[in-house]
């Protein structure tokens, strides 16, 4: 039996680089002191999200835009050492255009990178989009990796399944509802909504789910926390709550899939051939 201690981070990051990294290094301490081995950050944890999803680009320039093999990531690398560690940030793309992101990078260098497909909102204003999902091997098994919105999307995590991902990551910058907002976040329908989706990601692929989240404020928005870590059949390992916090958890990986894909297989009982539209043509 071999089993992987992991931990989903809620925690808040701003436009400053350096206080990000500061932040990420103390988190990253806290994980190798607990005997975690995969960590994940939120998104755009590296230089923060955007100030509002209201298309409203003048209120500053956005998080700076960062290379894939430029010195920060490098420095991320660095702080995660023996650590496999997934962290969002703003990637400058050598096609000229920036990108939401998120990297998985360990002290050898980047082991995976994962451009957000969905775009909430206006945040398509901002970011291009990427525009496929994968799965990748790492010393701790395989992951794939999702962007907050992309988990809205049962084929964006079932692709990452069939691709093999034995662990879905997924980091965000989710924040509260918009409109009629819960004074408390816990009774807030857009945080149910996060939870909701963590747990039945995991449940349909039956896969083990990593849900890192910002919390605290930034700009216009208030995030939900909520960071945790999911088993194969859906059930809440750990959770941060709404608040700052790190959520770990410890399975078995390989067995925790065995188990629950035992009796019903949700991949290997698929039934393709009859997924599809009958509507009308260009409708």
């Amino acid at each position: 039996m071999s089993t992987l201690r992991m931990a989903a981070v809620a925690a808040e990051f701003g436009r400053d680089l350096e206080e990000d990294f500061a932040v990420a290094e103390r988190l990253i301490k806290e994980a190798r002191a607990e005997g975690v081995r995969l960590l994940a950050l939120p998104e755009a944890c590296l230089g923060g999200y955007l100030l509002s999803l209201d298309n409203d680009t003048e209120l500053d320039a956005g998080p700076p835009a960062l290379a894939l093999d430029g010195p920060e990531i490098r420095r991320l690398a660095a702080l995660a050492g023996e650590l496999t560690v997934v962290a969002g940030y703003c990637e400058a793309g050598t096609d000229g255009r920036r990108y939401n992101s998120v990297v998985c990078v360990n002290g050898d260098g980047v082991l995976g990178n994962h451009r957000k497909v969905h775009q909430p909102l206006s945040e398509d204003a901002s970011y291009a989009s990427g525009d496929r999902f994968h799965a990748f091997d790492t010393p701790v098994g395989r992951i794939g990796m999702l962007i907050c919105y992309d988990k809205a999307f049962p084929e964006s995590a079932r692709a990452l399944a069939l691709d093999g991902a034995e662990i879905g990551v997924v980091v965000s910058a989710w924040p509260g509802a918009r409109t009629n907002a819960a004074p408390d976040l816990v009774n807030d329908r857009w945080k149910r909504r996060f939870d909701l989706f963590d747990r039945a990601r995991a449940l349909e692929n039956q896969i083990v789910w990593v849900s890192s989240n910002q919390s605290g404020t930034f700009g216009s928005l208030r995030f939900v926390g909520s960071a945790k870590v999911v088993d194969p059949g859906g059930e809440i390992l750990a959770d941060t709550g709404v608040g700052a916090g790190l959520a770990i958890a410890e399975l078995d990986v390989a067995q925790a899939l065995e188990t629950a894909r035992r009796s019903m297989g949700h991949l290997r009982d698929r039934r393709p051939e009859t997924y599809t539209y009958a509507g009308v043509a260009g409708a």
